[in-house]
């Protein structure tokens, strides 16, 4: 039996993914893209307390990044990697260079980069065809991952990938692997460890510093070379490792109405992003012209890296 969802179920858990699974032989989003039940080493997605040696790396992971985001390491990164002086190259040239990372973080994957990035566009493309700014936001939105490779100072993975959160006020218990924080000398400081912290009611989470990594920095080199890619596009690529927000619920109080209207595009485009973590391969030679016109159409032929 083929479940087919109609309409968006904006922030439908894992837990409820796997409930259905159970029940049903597959489940399809809105135009055709069936959810596997499993990731490619068998266990349930974002599945953090599977027992396997790359369950016991992503946990160290999580360890080091919760000990040393701070607020001041972030605002550091921000003022460097905002310059975009690192290198000139064009979108596809960085998908390409994506190829030699794999994330340490991600208990779903062990592929290079460049297939999850095509299978998640490709997905997409299939269920939104009249979408395109989603079809190229897909194929974007982990390529700051080059962070970790030489010319752009080989930041340590920690400082690359993993789930984001706001720095500048308290950690919230949803963050994976929340108890790494108590290390963290934020967690002690009154400046920053209350609900607020630096900010206010409804700030906006353009005013918010989120811990950083590849979604900040492909953020900043977007809107840097002053990509025509719609604001909920940019919406997705800053806060797509953002589960605390789009799973959880958590920070909706930092929020301002047009992130409420960014958040329901971030919350579709998570169901593909984590979902399509597959064994099915792309063929990317037969899909490169349709996204080097879409790179075309909202970027500069080279961009200020």
């Amino acid at each position: 039996m083929t479940i087919l969802i109609e309409q968006p179920q904006f922030g439908i858990g894992v837990e409820e993914n796997n409930k259905i699974g159970k029940k049903e032989e597959e489940l399809v989003l809105d135009g055709g893209f069936v959810l596997p039940h499993t990731n490619t080493f068998g266990h349930n997605f974002r599945d953090y307390d599977a027992q396997s040696a790359r369950q016991e790396g992503v946990e160290n992971f999580y360890r080091i990044n919760h000990i040393h985001q701070t607020f001041d390491f972030v605002k550091r990164m921000r003022e460097e990697y905002g310059k975009l002086e690192k290198m000139e190259m064009s979108i596809w040239e960085c998908c390409e260079l994506l190829n030699e990372v794999v994330d340490e973080s991600d208990p779903d994957l062990d592929e290079p980069q460049i297939e999850h990035l095509l299978q998640t566009a490709e997905a997409i493309r299939k269920d939104y065809p009249n979408e395109d700014w989603l079809h190229l936001t897909a194929l974007i939105h982990d390529l700051g991952k080059v962070l970790n490779l030489p010319g752009f100072g080989e930041l340590p993975q920690w400082a690359v990938v993993g789930d984001t959160f706001p720095v500048g006020c308290a950690f919230d218990e949803s963050i994976v692997h929340h108890k790494f924080f108590k290390e963290n000398p934020d967690y002690i400081n009154p400046i920053y460890n209350t609900k607020f912290g630096v900010y206010s009611q409804g700030c906006g989470l353009d005013n918010v510093l989120m811990s950083w990594g590849h979604d900040e920095y492909m953020y900043l080199v977007a809107k840097g070379n002053n990509t025509t890619l719609p604001p909920a596009g940019l919406f997705v690529v800053r806060f797509h490792s953002f589960y605390a927000l789009h799973r959880s619920g958590a920070y909706k109080h930092l929020m301002n109405e047009e992130d409420k209207e960014n958040l329901k595009w971030l919350q579709i485009f998570n169901k593909y992003d984590l979902y399509s973590k597959s064994k099915v391969r792309i063929d990317v030679e037969n899909v490169k012209p349709y996204y080097l016109s879409l790179i075309e159409k909202y970027f500069p032929a080279k961009l200020r890296w």
